[in-house]
């Protein structure tokens, strides 16, 4: 089974671009982009362990310039 997760960000004003360089670096971190609205990025996880997974959203919760996250999981 794979489990994809989508974290969506809003960072410290200004700080986007590089909140989303250091999701990119993160192993199973498949995508990501900077968007406009509530979010200010966009990234995608896939990995076929959940805890695996569980890590990976907290090591991108711990980025300094990241104010706050909402996470969505889905299994295919």
């Amino acid at each position: 089974m794979v489990f994809t997760a989508y974290v969506l960000g809003v960072s410290k004003i200004g700080k986007e671009r590089e909140v989303l360089e250091k999701c990119l670096k993160i192993k199973g971190v498949v995508e990501g982009t900077v968007v406009f609205g509530e979010y200010d990025v966009i990234v995608k996880i896939q990995t076929d362990d959940v805890k695996e997974l569980s890590r990976k959203v907290e090591e991108i919760r711990r980025i300094e310039e990241l104010l706050r996250s909402v996470t969505l999981i889905s299994s295919q």
